[in-house]
């Protein structure tokens, strides 16, 4: 972590729940201008996809928290390619 970053998040640290909900809002709409078109179309042929699908019944949701766990767990028991 560069040194400029460091004192970002320091200051981040200091923002309300809400603030930094709001911060990271931002900075993810920054990177999203960096997505080329053919991406961001394709991500959104999918979502449109995954919608239909829940709403058709064909798939089951589970909590968000519960989604998360599982994909820690996964990333856990994956080696990391050297």
């Amino acid at each position: 972590m560069t040194q400029a970053v460091a004192q970002i998040l320091e200051a981040a640290e200091q923002l309300s729940a809400q603030e930094r909900a709001e911060l990271a809002d931002r900075i993810v709409e920054s990177l999203a201008c960096a997505i080329p078109a053919e991406i961001a179309q394709s991500q959104l042929v999918e979502v449109r996809r995954r919608i239909a699908q829940v709403a058709a019944g064909e798939v089951t949701l589970i909590p968000g928290e519960e989604a998360l766990a599982h994909v820690r767990r996964i990333l856990v028991d994956t080696p990391v390619a050297s």
